[in-house]
């Protein structure tokens, strides 16, 4: 079979491999679609396991049913596949930390959803897949694991109604963000993106307003945009030490800042922290998705609860054509959301 192997953002190869054998208690999918997520095209973290085959926002068709799996699964189901599936039973799962669970960080199919079949090991088999009502297509599914992170975030931070939400960066995350938030009844939700594509897809997915990343007093505008306040949450969607400044200045006293994504590994964030401890602010993160988001995320676009498509998805793209994804991606002018068709 085909594959997509990742060398670098600007080195993805199209390779042959054997056809991945189950066993008894495993599914085979081919693949039907599968998103080009941000942490894709983390060189950071990706280059030292280079090469490899990435892609987990993936959902396609069973065409292979081991004997033990064939009580829950058969050949034909529509499915979308957890990369990471948690044990369940650990101290972190117990505290509902299911994604600090040590079993989810070590958990993936073979070999990545860039490809054009994916084996799914038993334990993602058991606990990991998850049947596509046949109002949700292959390319909404691929939407479910990046909503369900952005659920997650913003159950762990507990948005207000009525709250002045802040949103840095643009990308299809802090645009998923901007869509729940409103969804949730955020009061005036704000975003900020040096990229002017980006801006224009913030309006039109609900943003109230929206800020140019080059400003350099964006405390500021928000004060003028919000009555004189500043937010009370702000939601980091920008993986740079450049936004975390300008976060902490924009909230509110009382409020909260929610990293959703953070600078590269080493880098060391100064922070102020007489003065949030001062003002009682509240910083937050999260990391990927459990379960039950998953499953959450899963219902939300089975209700057509988000207006996902179809502007949310700018670029689908065949196997061939995933070099040119990845770059799209890394690049981030002019795209969302990129998806891998492998049969395209």
């Amino acid at each position: 079979m085909r594959v997509a192997v990742y060398y670098h953002n600007y080195d993805v190869r199209i390779e042959e491999r054997p056809r991945p054998q189950i066993g008894p208690g495993e599914i085979l999918v081919k693949v039907a679609a599968c998103g080009i997520c941000g942490s894709d095209v983390m060189e950071w973290y990706r280059r030292k396991k280079a090469p490899l085959v990435l892609g987990h926002e993936m959902c396609g068709e069973i065409v292979e049913v081991g004997k033990k799996a064939a009580a829950r699964y058969r050949v034909g189901q529509r499915v979308f596949v957890s990369h990471h599936v948690p044990c369940n039973t650990c101290r972190y799962c117990l505290r509902g930390h299911h994604t600090a669970c040590p079993t989810l960080q070590s958990t993936n199919f073979d070999p990545g959803g860039f490809s054009e079949y994916v084996r799914v090991p038993e334990l993602q088999t058991d606990r990991g897949v998850y049947l596509l009502p046949n109002e949700v297509s292959f390319e909404e599914g691929t939407l479910i694991e990046p909503l369900a992170c952005v659920l997650r975030s913003q159950r762990l931070i507990g948005l207000e109604v009525g709250a002045t939400v802040l949103v840095i960066g643009a990308g299809i995350s802090g645009l998923l963000h901007i869509q729940l938030a409103k969804a949730l009844g955020a009061g005036r939700i704000v975003a900020s993106d040096i990229n002017e594509f980006r801006l224009e897809a913030a309006r039109r997915f609900g943003a109230d307003a929206v800020i140019s990343g080059q400003e350099k007093d964006i405390a500021g505008r928000i004060l003028e945009l919000n009555d004189q306040r500043l937010a009370d949450l702000v939601i980091i969607c920008a993986g740079t030490e450049a936004v975390v400044s300008p976060a902490l200045q924009a909230v509110d006293s009382g409020g909260s800042v929610l990293f959703f994504a953070v600078p590269p590994a080493g880098v060391q964030v100064a922070v102020p922290i007489t003065e949030l401890w001062r003002r009682e602010i509240t910083l937050k993160t999260s990391y990927g998705a459990s379960p039950q988001d998953l499953a959450s995320a899963l219902e939300l676009i089975r209700l057509k609860k988000l207006p996902l498509l179809p502007q949310m998805i700018t670029h689908r793209l065949s196997l061939d054509e995933a070099a040119l994804g990845f770059r799209l991606v890394a690049e981030a002018r002019e795209s969302i959301k990129v998806i891998i068709e492998p049969w395209r």
